[in-house]
């Protein structure tokens, strides 16, 4: 196994979380790529793990806290680090210590540019990018946010923790008379990004009695501003509770809504 620096021609691959079997994924990942693009100029960085057969099997990105959802400075933030683990496409690649590796070469790479630390988030419940092992590599808490932990190793004794922006309430004024979708969306995740493409998507089948509006949350000022990174909400209710709701639920939502309109 080695771990190497994101290749110009596996960017694609990248922005699909190397899910390039996936339709699902192929949806999302334009936006994804937008995101990339834009953020690179301003530090990001992107690993892959390659196995010994060549094959792509887990990847990381992080970049300046600076230029992040989060609140903090002088640290990289690692958005999300991620090992294949689906049977479909290349295969079940957790295991294997992929993720290990790449936190470890992050950690390094950051060091070498001058960060006083890292800074990472997880879920407290053990079932997606987990707290509980970021803690295993030496992190520990400095925020939370409902299921949302924000979790940091420092390097040097001047660093700072991190903290998640605070939650503000502020939203857009309702159109009335309609069914109100509104996308807080910065493009990083692709799993955000899925819910984001199928609210878009089932909105448009319901012409205009549906709002649909989007807020781009890429700057660090809009999440200051408004408090949230990346949801959806319909008539001010968060689309997701869990994983990424499926298309045809999303619908069921906004036909129920729209259906009580007068």
């Amino acid at each position: 196994m080695q771990i190497i620096d994101l290749p110009e021609n596996k960017k694609d691959l990248f922005c699909l979380c190397l899910e390039d079997w996936s339709d699902e994924a192929k949806e999302a990942g334009p936006k994804r790529r937008q995101w990339l693009d834009r953020s690179e100029k301003l530090g990001l960085r992107a690993k892959l793990a390659v196995d010994d057969n060549g094959a792509e099997g887990g990847m990381i990105q992080y970049g300046p806290i600076e230029h992040s959802h989060v609140d903090g400075s002088g640290l990289y933030f690692i958005y999300c680090i991620f090992v294949h683990g689906y049977k479909q496409g290349r295969g079940d690649f957790q295991g294997h210590g992929m993720g290990s590796a790449l936190i470890a070469a992050a950690e390094q790479d950051a060091k070498r540019l001058g960060a006083r630390g890292m800074a990472a988030w997880g879920i407290w419940l053990p079932f997606w990018m987990k707290a509980s092992w970021f803690k295993k590599h030496g992190y520990r808490k400095a925020d939370r946010q409902g299921m949302a932990v924000l979790l940091w190793k420092p390097f040097t004794d001047d660093a700072r923790p991190p903290r998640w922006f605070p939650k503000t309430g502020k939203r857009p004024e309702p159109v009335p008379g309609k069914a109100n979708i509104t996308a807080f969306s910065s493009g990083w995740c692709m799993a955000q990004n899925l819910v984001y493409e199928r609210a878009k998507r089932a909105a448009a089948e319901f012409g205009d009695k549906v709002a649909f509006r989007e807020i781009d949350t890429a700057e660090r000022s809009a999440v200051a501003e408004w408090g949230v990174a990346d949801t959806v909400l319909l008539d001010g209710k968060d689309l997701q509770k869990g994983p990424p709701p499926s298309y045809k639920k999303i619908r069921e939502a906004i036909a129920k809504r729209v259906a009580r309109l007068k």
